[in-house]
């Protein structure tokens, strides 16, 4: 009967959720868009904060929740700056964050997945999936640190930013690079 005891406690240990917190200081955002068809402008995100749980055995039940500060936003040069800041993108002022609710986990390998969820910006939200690699199995290396790099894209039509179509393209490549440290 112990044994049994010990078998169960045993098993309900290997299925409890991980937990971590986002080490802000080894993440970051970056958003690159196209410029005149030419070339392309990176804006970056350095300040973040979230949670990520996956449940061993039920990767579906995963939940990533990741706030990006966007009055925080670096540009490459003061004028790209300014407008990313203003009231046709991102407008700080009246929405200072971002946030991505990542509400499943389907995994293609230990390392390998995509998250489905939902990215908020300017007040809207809308549907979106995260293409991401760990660097180790998370389940593996549960209580100790793990990264990941998160990608996607997105038609920043779809959030309001509707100016500059003729000089800024429509469709922005996001790159999550985070790490998870056990909470």
């Amino acid at each position: 009967m112990l044994a049994l005891l010990g078998l169960s406690a045993l098993a309900q240990a290997a299925s409890a959720p991980l937990r971590y917190t986002l080490d802000a200081s080894a993440s970051n955002v970056a958003a690159k868009v196209p410029f005149f068809g030419l070339a392309s402008k990176t804006a970056r995100f350095p300040r973040m904060e979230g949670a990520v749980t996956i449940v061993p055995g039920a990767p579906e039940k995963a939940l990533i929740d990741v706030t990006f500060d966007a009055t925080a936003i670096e540009a490459p040069d003061s004028v790209t700056l300014e407008r990313l800041r203003g009231e046709k993108f991102f407008w700080v002022e009246k929405y200072p964050t971002i946030r991505f609710v990542g509400r499943s986990l389907k995994l293609a390998s230990p390392t390998k997945g995509t998250v489905s969820g939902e990215l908020t910006a300017r007040g809207v939200t809308r549907p979106a999936s995260l293409v991401v690699t760990f660097t180790a199995d998370p389940i593996a290396q549960a209580g100790k640190p793990v990264s990941f790099t998160g990608t996607t894209t997105i038609d920043r039509r779809d959030f309001g930013m509707k100016a500059y179509q003729l000089i800024v393209g429509n469709k922005v490549d996001i790159t999550l690079k985070a790490r998870m440290v056990p909470r």
